[in-house]
């Protein structure tokens, strides 16, 4: 039990004096106390850390819409990034940048492929087309066409991706390719519905156009719509 004659410390200032004892423990010598030295650093790999080298850097050759193009890029550069920051050619659009979307869709020798799932340096030697490609304001390609006739859009950020998975998913049914939905295997595939909303299904429209977008594969494929 506390002694009443003895005087009340607050919590507050028994912390308050504590620090005060702390202080006060603490030599004064009059001169300035010699900075503690500091540990030397670990040695990376070997090599002094002020001389680490830059990211690894590659050349890389390819053609771009029939203009053969040399680049040297960081390694891990996307076919994406090296179409839209260093060619300068923002028609293919950086969508969900995970393969998800479909609106960096460009084509690669005549296949269709996500250019953010895929690095520039594997793309040596290739041909590669994009959305400027396939037409130009005063000569438009059939499905650009097509596109604008049937409403196939409204925001737009998803259209060039959407032409150009349209012109391959074309050209993989005149080949031959099969896909899901195909019901014989063995037979070539038709442009139905069906067929092309399954090939298209990679290339999402936010605004919903679907409808409109198959309308022109359709009648550029030479069915009725």
């Amino acid at each position: 039990m506390r002694n009443r004659n003895e005087p009340e410390v607050s919590r507050r200032g028994l912390l308050l004096g504590g620090t005060a004892v702390a202080v006060t423990a603490v030599p004064v010598t009059g001169r300035a106390q010699a900075p503690a030295q500091a540990p030397a650093q670990s040695p990376v790999t070997g090599v002094q850390a002020a001389t680490i080298a830059g990211p690894p850097m590659s050349k890389v050759s390819f053609t771009v819409n029939g203009i053969a193009k040399e680049l040297e890029l960081d390694t891990r550069t996307t076919l994406l990034d090296a179409l839209r920051e260093r060619l300068q050619l923002p028609g293919t659009k950086k969508g969900c940048d995970h393969g998800q979307c479909g609106a960096c869709t460009v084509i690669v020798d005549g296949r269709r492929i996500n250019a953010c799932l895929t690095l520039a340096v594997m793309h040596e030697g290739d041909r590669i087309t994009t959305i400027e490609g396939l037409g130009t304001p005063e000569h438009l390609h059939p499905m650009q066409s097509a596109l604008v006739r049937h409403d196939g859009y409204q925001c737009g950020y998803c259209t060039p991706g959407q032409i150009c998975s349209a012109v391959a998913v074309l050209d993989e049914i005149k080949a031959g390719i099969p896909s899901h939905v195909s019901a014989d295997l063995t037979a070539p595939p038709q442009a139905t519905a069906v067929e092309l909303r399954e090939r298209m299904s990679g290339n999402i429209c936010r605004c919903g156009a679907y409808s409109n977008i198959i309308d022109a594969i359709t009648e550029v494929a030479g069915r009725p719509a």
